[in-house]
């Protein structure tokens, strides 16, 4: 998968750990990185271009991919 491995799938604002982290309580800082194109976590032959994100906060930098996969519906990776 490219060097990124799936976290979850969450609808919008709901809740997901990334690197102790939960992306909707921080403001998400888009790298100048391209989007990578993944797969959907539970369906495989999808594949979706993803945005590459920090978020920080108190000193921890979390670097993640994120899309919306279907409206309100969002899948997260981090780095392998």
């Amino acid at each position: 998968m490219s060097g990124w491995q799936a976290v979850g799938v969450v609808f919008e604002g709901q809740s997901i750990d990334l690197g102790g982290l939960n992306p909707w309580k921080h403001e998400w800082s888009r790298t100048f990185e391209d989007p990578v194109e993944l797969p959907h976590p539970a369906h495989p032959n999808q594949r979706h271009r993803m945005d590459v994100y920090v978020i920080e906060n108190s000193g921890t930098t979390v670097r993640f991919a994120a899309g919306e996969l279907s409206a309100g519906v969002w899948g997260f990776y981090i780095p392998a």
